[in-house]
C-alpha cells in the first residue's frame, strides 16, 4: 500500500472503508468544478469506479497513482492527488496528474505541500519519466500549484475546452526528470 507523509498531511492509497469519503468528493459539485468529466452522479457508477481503483493497486503495472489525502491531526478529508500512467517509455512512465480538494482547504497551501511529495515520489521512487498536467486559464489557484512546484508552461490553447456553456482558453503543463532533479539541487 502507497502511504506518503508531509509535515501536515497523509496521502495513501484508497482502502475499501473509504467508499463513502470517495463518493462524497467526486459528487462534490464545488469540488468537481473543473473536473466534470469525471464527476460521480450515482452510487453505482461510483462504486464501479471505486472498485477500479482498489484492484488497480495490486496490478503489477499499476496504472493509477490517486491518493486518498488527509490531515494529519484529526485525519479530515482534504481531497484526492496523484496521476495516471499514459504511457511507458524505456526512460520510465509517462504521467497525467490532477488534484482536487474540498474548498474549506483552498488557499492554504495543502494542493501544493502534497503535489511536491507527489512529485518526490514520481521521480526518485516510482520510475517517472515525464509528469503533465493542465487547467482552464481562469482555474488561478490550480495554475498557480503547478508554478510553485516548479512545473513548466508549455503551451496556452484559446478555445480549446468546452466548459460551463462555453469555450475557455486550457494552459498545458510538464516537468521532466531531469527538470526535477535539477530544481532539487
Amino acid at each position: 500500500m502507497l502511504y506518503l507523509e508531509t509535515p501536515r498531511l497523509i496521502l495513501r492509497d484508497y482502502v475499501e472503508a473509504d467508499f463513502a469519503a470517495y463518493y462524497r468528493l467526486k459528487s462534490d459539485a464545488r469540488v468537481m468544478y473543473y473536473l466534470q468529466d469525471i464527476q460521480l452522479f450515482d452510487e453505482r457508477s461510483a462504486w464501479d469506479d471505486f472498485e477500479r481503483v482498489l484492484d488497480d493497486r495490486q496490478n503489477p503495472d499499476r496504472t493509477f497513482y490517486f491518493l486518498h489525502m488527509e490531515t494529519k491531526g484529526n485525519h479530515a478529508q482534504v481531497g484526492s492527488i496523484g496521476y495516471t500512467v499514459t504511457a511507458r517509455a524505456p526512460e520510465g512512465k509517462l504521467v497525467h496528474a490532477g488534484y482536487f480538494t474540498y474548498p474549506r482547504f483552498w488557499g492554504n497551501g495543502y494542493v501544493t505541500e502534497a503535489f511536491k511529495r507527489v512529485l518526490q515520489f514520481a521521480f526518485t521512487e516510482n520510475g517517472v519519466y515525464r509528469v503533465s498536467t493542465g487547467c482552464l486559464a481562469e482555474n488561478r489557484g490550480s495554475e498557480r500549484v503547478m508554478q510553485k512546484c516548479g512545473l513548466v508552461k508549455e503551451r496556452e490553447l484559446p478555445g480549446h475546452e468546452w466548459h460551463d456553456g462555453k469555450l475557455k482558453t486550457r494552459l498545458e503543463y510538464r516537468l521532466l526528470k531531469s527538470e526535477y532533479l535539477a530544481q532539487s539541487h
